[in-house]
């Protein structure tokens, strides 16, 4: 289900001047200009699946970040460890654990504006300020998005400088968290024209947001050495215990600032260029996770937890036209880095009881040492992008997409499990007390030719498109990972398998050096018929894809490009003199050979190709104008997805998944992971006139049904399920001239969503039953949405 779309016309770049309430008596729906299919068109026309929340609707929902927008989009799922470390999925298409530093590209393609913003982690978080509109583009778009949009694409469209008129716009909210802090933020936003063909407008913002995680003070003694590490705060340390004074409550809080500065030039009527420059830089302490054995909301770590996650991009795009084609240039370049700490500590405590892990570890006299690991990261990423498209005029019979795309991501990583007083022995050499090290580059290139063709076979009736995507794929992996070579001398990795004498990027040698290239095509036929201007359906094949890779671990075989098939019948239409409109569709996806993440061996990521899946689903909206001062909106997605083929856990020589085994890890007919079969949402805004003002009420309901944490069985039994729940937000404000105030209630009852679970090693490891008696279930934390929330906000337009 979806919010009503009652969205902003393309054109229009900021919110409009308020409208006086005696003039507000008619009851419809506005249009939804989208421009999904790389044109300017009416939502109702586009023969796609597409969700879209508008400038107005991204308001009204106090939609600040991904996890706001996102709910209200029952096309998406989604696992997080926290701000910006999203994984995406559409439609079902979701196999779990992927998002890791060498994993999986992600299935689904997220854009702001023209540009691809994803990276392996995840894509940005944008802070969602002076946005026009944010479009969900479900099912394969792989000819017009190509392998970032396997499951298809999150687009996040910016309002852009307007040279007609002056603008501006501030707001200043602050809430607070039912057991937790208090957050704030602050934004503004100014247009300003510069000539009669050129205006600029900027765009900042600051937010805090509160935490409402408690590290609580406590201690872990490790069997092998008898060391005991606590948390607290008054501690004082003695040979056999360490003091880390970490225990602080509220303790995931998170600081976002960043800016947007767009220009627009119409260099003449046909032809115009516009630049901008966008970044953000957050900075974000503690874990989003709880341990449920701890208590609600709790957890006890004991080393720093924290991130640093900033990026800028400069974009450009150009259009203008050639004869009767329109012709468009978009290109951008894209620079994030995140800083991570992160406590590993988990990992060594569940060793060390069950294997005596701490038995290898020492210190430069030979006595054994607290084993604890804890993980500083670096991660760079570099993308640049190019595309080049031409589009026919629409209004032709005959009409015509098509382009030329290239991009080139590179991701720098490094990882130190580091340990306290190691032995210089037992560590990397040149890198002090580093247990492990990963030190790896990795590229990721992309290009294509791609192009759709429509043509009227009926005017104004019955419409045929064709189009195509003709792809070259070419990644790689390479440098150093795993022990130094007195830590492990007989290993086929790290120090003792280097393939090159010569030092990597400050690791002591390259050990691997890997590549996979592919091509390829992808295909979509669809066939419209306008029933009248007001209906219309359409039935669609297209296809997806998503490239193969290299494993982390470099001794693993490459992992092999997966590819999703998607047939699809769908409805957009509108009654009631346009007061109603109801859309939907009905789909069976079939997904090849997909790829899936494992934690392996010293809990590493592992990726090999699982088998065969199909999902079966149905999406509808409805939006509705009951009166003139009474909007409505509903909707529902519900998936069957599930394996067609069993999975065994296990591929052959050539990478080719085993189907045939006596004890599938997931038999034929598991259901897929991260996914529900049920997600929707309810909206309804009331406004009403009290004296010369226009106040409002509005309610928003969201329901996820019950989902799977794990593909297999046996790991999907130690995780557990991830329970249904529904969510209920309420909001009231009042609006005179040129300002508003709102107040709103976010998570009313207090419910406590389990978005995603997870351990920090192998789940049979860390997730062992009875092995320690505080968890009589091992050791799986739970991420989960924000507690009840009140805040009040102050907006304001000149």
């Amino acid at each position: 289900m979806t919010s009503p779309a009652f969205a902003q016309d393309a054109g229009q770049t900021q919110a409009p001047a308020t409208t006086p309430p005696a003039e507000q008596k008619a009851a419809t729906l506005e249009s939804v200009i989208v421009t999904a299919q790389k044109r300017t068109e009416n939502l109702q026309k586009v023969p796609v699946s597409i969700q879209v929340l508008g400038t107005e609707k991204l308001e009204e929902l106090h939609v600040k970040n991904f996890d706001d927008y996102v709910k209200y989009l029952p096309s998406v799922a989604y696992q997080t460890f926290g701000p910006g470390f999203a994984q995406i999925y559409m439609r079902g298409v979701a196999s779990g654990g992927d998002g890791n530093h060498s994993g999986s590209l992600p299935s689904v393609g997220v854009y702001l504006d023209e540009q691809p913003v994803t990276t392996i982690q995840g894509p940005l978080d944008i802070h969602m300020y002076d946005i026009a509109r944010v479009e969900a583009l479900a099912g394969p778009q792989g000819t017009l998005y190509g392998a970032s949009a396997e499951a298809g694409a999150l687009r996040i469209i910016t309002n852009k400088p307007d040279p007609s008129g002056y603008a501006a716009n501030y707001s200043v909210g602050t809430n607070a968290v039912d057991g937790g802090g208090v957050g704030y933020t602050a934004e503004g936003m100014v247009n300003i024209p510069i000539s009669t063909n050129s205006a600029i407008r900027l765009v900042g913002w600051h937010e805090h947001d509160a935490g409402y995680i408690d590290n609580t003070v406590g201690t872990r003694t490790f069997p092998t050495s008898g060391i005991t590490v606590s948390n607290a705060k008054n501690c004082a340390s003695t040979p056999l215990l360490e003091c880390t004074g970490l225990a602080r409550n509220n303790y995931n809080d998170a600081d976002i600032t960043g800016a947007r500065a767009a220009l627009k030039i119409n260099l003449n009527d046909d032809w115009s260029i516009s630049p901008t420059v966008m970044g953000q830089r957050s900075v974000v302490n503690g874990n989003f996770a709880f341990d449920p054995a701890i208590g609600d909301l709790e957890i006890n770590h004991f080393y720093p937890e924290k991130t640093t996650d900033r990026w800028w991009q400069a974009a450009m795009t150009v259009e203008g036209k050639i004869g009767i084609f329109d012709v468009t240039y978009s290109g951008a370049f894209l620079r994030r880095s995140t800083d991570e700490h992160n406590d590993y500590s988990d990992y060594s405590f569940w060793y060390d009881t069950l294997y005596g892990y701490g038995a290898y570890l020492y210190d430069n006299s030979g006595n054994l040492i607290n084993p604890s690991q804890y993980i500083p990261g670096l991660d760079r990423y570099t993308k640049k992008s190019h595309e080049l498209r031409i589009a026919s005029p629409a209004d032709e019979r005959l009409r015509l997409v098509a382009g030329v795309f290239w991009e080139r991501q590179l991701h720098d990583i490094q990882q130190e499990y580091k340990v306290n007083n190691l032995a210089d022995s037992l560590s990397t050499p040149g890198w002090p007390n580093t247990l492990w090290l990963t030190k790896q580059v990795r590229i990721d290139r992309d290009e294509a030719v791609f192009g759709e063709l429509s043509y009227d076979l009926i005017p104004e009736t019955l419409t045929a498109t064709v189009g195509g995507r003709y792809f070259r794929s070419n990644n790689s992996l390479g440098g150093y990972f795993g022990f130094s070579s007195g830590f492990f001398p007989g290993s086929s990795y790290g120090e003792a398998g280097c393939i090159s004498p010569e030092p990597f990027h400050g690791a002591p040698c390259l050990d691997f050096d890997k590549s996979v290239k592919e091509t390829g095509s992808l295909g979509k036929v669809n066939l419209t018929w306008q029933i009248t201007p007001s209906k219309m359906v359409y039935v669609t094949r297209s296809e997806g894809f998503r490239p193969g890779g290299i494993n982390r671990r470099g001794t693993l075989p490459p992992y092999k490009a997966d590819f999703l098939t998607n047939y699809e019948a769908g409805w957009k239409t509108t009654w009631l003199d346009n007061r109603l409109s109801f859309n939907g569709s009905v789909f069976s996806q079939d997904w090849k050979d997909f790829q899936f993440s494992i934690l392996g061996a010293n809990g590493l990521t592992e990726i090999k190709n699982a088998n065969q899946a199909r999902i079966n689903g149905l999406e509808s909206e409805l939006n509705w104008a009951a009166t003139y001062n009474l909007q409505l909106g509903a909707g529902l997605a519900f998936y069957d997805a599930k394996l067609t083929a069993n999975y065994c856990g296990f591929t052959d020589a050539n990478g080719t998944p085993v189907t045939d085994c006596p004890a599938p890890e997931a038999p034929k007919g598991t259901q897929l992971p991260v996914t529900p079969r049920l997600k929707g949402n309810l909206l309804a805004r009331y406004t009403f006139d009290i004296g010369d003002k226009e106040a409002f009420l509005q309610a928003a309901a969201v329901h996820v049904g019950e989902r799977q944490s794990d593909l297999r069985l046996y790991e999907r039994s130690l995780l557990g399920t991830l329970d249904a729940y529904t969510t209920l937000d309420l909001s009231a404000g009042i609006r005179k001239d040129r300002w508003a105030v709102d107040v709103y209630l976010n998570n009313v009852f207090d419910t406590r969503a389990q978005i995603n679970k997870y351990t920090e090693c192998a789940e049979a490891v860390c997730a062992a039953h009875n092995v320690v008696p505080q968890y009589p279930n091992g050791q799986v934390y739970t991420v989960t949405n924000q507690p009840r929330t009140i805040g009040i906000r102050f907006t304001q337009d000149f």
